[in-house]
Formats: structure tokens, sequence, C-alpha cells
């Protein structure tokens, strides 16, 4: 999984990675390692040392005007990691742009940090290097930028951390220390035996680097202790002290050491870039400095879920807007025109609505739904079709009255799922029981049930109250154990009785519709608040297009 959108906010790579097609034309010394996939893509080799290497001085070259060479038998870093430290560090310090004072710890032969520090920042570096090799590369770099003047290389001996180079700065106040420490113990761990968890895919770059770059006795844990010790001398000469760190099982036991030393400022926080993570650890001994809060323990790496959303074309929108007219819609703007047919099916549906305040020349509605009505309609309408010619209906001479009959259809027919009273089926039922004239009384009844079930359409069609209801009405002649029984955890919602959606405690979905102008269009987007299942969402967007395209065939 790409780790790129938990960069550091400011990291420029975060939302625009590296154009490899682009930086091929510009450079010819990148373009020699890069090449084309079957999709056209322009891609990079990360096993290739050499094409690595050419990616790293060409982004410092492109983005930050620096020329750098690097041995390939020494570390070549990558530049996005380099720059989350460098942006945490402005971070912990509390500016970016100010001159300050920092040390790089082993700065390798890159000298990337105090690179990128003093030429974004302007801060004064003091850079240590103890391998010959390093200390050269180190040196050019900082001589062919012209830089010599903000950062100083300083070769010291095998072992030597903090206090051994900081013996003729005396008089020196440093502002923070930066560490990229060896991550390995011994070559075995270098190479990920026993040390790298067979369930991780392998490494997708080459790992370059000298023996004093990549491993140190005890590895990143025991170096890093060393330093927290050098510091526990120097206390307030440094105000920050940060080392990153390669593994993340060696952030415990580094925190629990500065807590047995009662360190009072303790942070840490992750780097994410490409495929490839590292944590940081930072410690300071003064009582001022503002510590920033390390990262959430559940951190999100998913992708920004995109709403789901349909576009409802010009001409489309010219016919809607007359159907919204015959609804009572007295606005002549096509949002007010769509928003106010969704709200009328919506209502149909018996989903809970409200619209919420939003942006001008746009509409929003936050839906909470009790219930799945969206799927099966049609299946739906033939069982309630064939319950309405199933029912039992008493003969001719029964003494049951046609109003009777047609005051008990009607509520069943507007309230589709309510099962009819035991009384009344009990009736039906035992005025069924002689077998005389049994064939032509049930013409009759079927006769009169097709006659009502059409007036309840016409009544339901013609009713303006309607569109403003959110629950089925309910006659007065039936009783509260004849009602629907809500599903399970549900409360059942009284009859007219206005209902909020952000009040409801138990229901299916929530989501917010947004109803808005693109171009000369109308675009409606549905964006998933909460509920059991996404896929409900889906399926009632899916009714909602639907729904509009049905009133413009």
């Amino acid at each position: 999984m790409a780790l790129n959108k938990s960069m550091h906010p400011r990291n420029r790579y975060k939302d625009k990675p590296p154009d490899f097609a682009y930086l091929a034309s510009k450079y010819p010394d990148f373009q020699q390692h890069v090449h084309t996939n079957l999709l056209g893509r322009a891609m990079l080799n990360f096993k290739e040392p050499e094409a690595v290497r050419a990616l790293t001085c060409t982004l410092l070259k492109e983005d930050f005007g620096l020329t750098i060479d690097i041995p390939l038998e020494r570390l070549i870093p990558t530049v996005p990691l380099r720059l989350n430290y460098i942006h945490w560090v402005e971070d912990l310090i509390g500016g970016q742009g100010e001159p300050r004072n920092g040390i790089d710890i082993g700065t390798g032969a890159s000298c990337i940090y105090p690179l990128l520090g003093a030429s974004m920042n302007s801060w004064h570096f003091l850079a240590t290097e103890v391998d010959d090799i390093c200390f050269d590369y180190a040196t050019r770099n900082v001589q062919q930028n012209k830089l010599s003047d903000l950062i100083r290389v300083v070769k010291v001996p095998q072992k030597t951390l903090l206090m051994d180079a900081l013996k003729e700065e005396a008089a020196i106040i440093y502002d923070f220390c930066m560490c990229n420490p060896p991550f390995f113990a011994n070559q075995l761990e270098a190479k990920g035996v026993n040390s790298r968890s067979s369930r991780r895919a392998p490494p997708s770059s080459v790992n370059t680097g000298g023996v004093t770059e990549i491993m140190a006795e005890g590895g990143e844990l025991e170096f890093v202790k060393r330093i927290i010790h050098d510091s526990l001398q120097l206390r307030t000469r440094l105000r920050w002290y940060s080392c990153m760190l390669g593994k993340k099982c060696s952030l415990a036991p580094l925190k629990e050491e500065l807590r047995k030393q009662r360190v009072p400022k303790v942070t840490h926080t992750e780097f994410c870039q490409g495929r490839t993570m590292r944590w940081a650890l930072a410690w300071s001994f003064y009582d001022d400095v503002i510590v920033p809060s390390p990262p959430s323990k559940k951190r999100r790496l998913e992708k920004v879920r995109k709403p789901l959303s349909f576009t409802v074309v010009q001409a489309a929108v010219r016919e809607l807007q007359v159907k919204a007219s015959s609804i009572g819609c007295t606005s002549s703007s096509p949002v007010e025109a769509v928003t106010a047919l969704l709200e009328k099916t919506l209502t149909d549906l018996r989903v809970l609505h409200k619209r919420v305040p939003c942006v001008t020349k746009q509409q929003s509605l936050f839906l909470t739904a009790l219930e799945n009505t969206w799927i099966h309609g049609r299946h739906k309408r033939r069982e309630q079709t064939r319950h309405l010619r199933e029912l039992p209906r008493a003969p001719s001479g029964a003494g049951t009255s046609t109003a009777a009959t047609a005051s008990t259809l009607t509520a069943t027919v507007k309230t589709p799922n309510t099962r009819p009273s035991l009384s009344t089926l009990s009736a039906d039922h035992q005025g069924n029981v002689d077998g005389s004239g049994q064939e032509s009384s049930r013409a009759s009844s079927l006769g009169r049930m097709e006659d009502v079930t059409d007036t309840v359409k016409e009544e339901q069609s013609s009713d303006p109250g309607t569109t403003g209801r959110t629950t089925p009405p309910v006659t007065q002649e039936m009783n509260a154990n004849d009602q629907e029984v809500p599903a399970s955890g549900q409360e059942a919602v009284p009859a007219g009785a206005p209902v909020s959606p952000g009040a409801v405690q138990h229901f299916l979905l929530k989501c917010l519709v947004n109803v808005k102008t693109e171009d000369s269009c109308v675009a409606v987007e549905m964006h998933w608040t909460e509920g059991q299942n996404k896929d409900l969402m889906n399926q009632l967007c899916t009714y909602l297009k639907n729904s509009l395209l049905k009133l413009v065939a």
C-alpha cells in the first residue's frame, strides 16, 4: 500500500509525486534508467543502485537546486524520506526559514540533511562523519553547492557521537541534532534473516551502504541508547535530540529508557513515503519547548472514498423543472427542482430527510433510513396484490357492508406492511363457512376489492398531504397490536409525529446528499456518514437516479 497520503503535510511530494517522464525528458542522465511499461507509464527499477542514485540526484537538482555526487558503495538516500525528517525538525524547533544551529550525526556521503536544511531554511550545521570516503564526498558536495558558510563537515573517530564532537563547541547552544543511525547489528539482520516477517513482501528497492552506515554493535537500539546517555550529560546544550528508527519495535524500549532517566519532554512520529515507513524519536530537557503530538494510534491509510454521484443532463433538467412545478415547486432554479423531486421520492420511500446549511447555489439533504424500502419494489407490489386477492371475504348476505369492507381495504392498502386484525379475519372467515353461493360471492368480493383498490390509488395520487409525510397513515379502527412490528432494536415511530433524522437511534444508514450545478447540468452526490452497510447507499443512489430518469422518459 502506498503511504504517500500519510506524508508530512508540507512535503512537496505528498500530493505531487515525481513525474518520471518529465524528468527523463529534461535530464539525459536520468532518462537512461527510465523505461515505459505496457500501459505507457514511465517506470524506474528501484533494484538498480544506478537508477536510485540518478533519481536522488535528479530530484535534488530539479526541486532544490542542489548538485551532489554519491558513490555506489555508500548509502544512497531517498529524498521524500529525508524531507519528512527535515519538516518534522521544523515542527520541533517551532519555525522554518529562521537561522538555527543543528548537528547531523553521521552525515553520509550525500550530506543530504545539512544540504536540505541550509538550502531551505538557512540553518547552520555541524556535520560529523567517521568514514573517510563519506567525509571526502560530503565535503565536496558542500563546496560545489557553495554552502561552506552554513555547513561544516568534521571527521571524528569511530564510535564518536555527541560528547567528543562538542568538545570544541562549548559556547554554542544547538537547537537540534539529527541522526540516521545504522539499523542492523550484523550481516544476517541486514539481509532480513530473522529480522523481517515472512508475511511481508520483499523490499522494493536495493539496499546500499557501507559497513559503518548500515551496521553497528547492538543495532539501532544500542546506538540510540548511547546518544541518550550522551544527552544526559549535555542536557541543555541542545534543545532537541532526535533520531530516526528503521524498526518500530525499537521505539517502545527507547521510550522506556527515557522514562527511566526521567527525561521531561519526549515525543515520536512516523515517516511515511512510497512503500516505506520509518519512525523518529525526540526528547528535550527544556521546559519551554512545545512538544508536537505523536500520530494517532489508529492511523488511517485508506483512500479517501469518493462520493457516489450521478449527473442530470441539461435536456433532462428542463423537463424535471416542469415536473417539479406540478408538485408545488415555485423556484426556477434547476437545483431546487431536482431537490424537490428527490424529496418527494424520499418521502414515498419513508426515508427521513431534512435540508441542512450548505454553500450557495447548492442544496444539501441529510438522510436517515430506518428500513430498506427501495429494493425489490416490483416484488413487493406483486406480494401486495396477491395478499389482497387471497383475503377471505364474507358472502353478499352475511351482513358485512360494502363501506366496512372498503374501510378495511383502505387501511390495508395505505399500510402495505400492516397485517389485518385477527377479529376482521375471523369474522370474514366465519361468514365464508357456508358453501351456498360461494362462487358468486367470491366473484362479487373480488370485484369490490378491485374497485376499492383503484379508489385508494386515486386518493393517494391526488392527496397533496402525502408529499410531506414521513410515516404512512394508520386508520383509527386498527389496534396498536395490529401495527407493523419494527425491526429488532428499532423503536416504533408514532403516526403523524415529526421525526428529526439526527434524533433516530436505530437506523440502517445515514448519508448526506448534495445537489449542485456543474456546467449546464445538475450533479447529485451522496456522501456516506454511518450505518450498517455501504451497499445500501449504493442501492438508494441507483433508485434515486432511476426515479428521475423515469420522470423524463
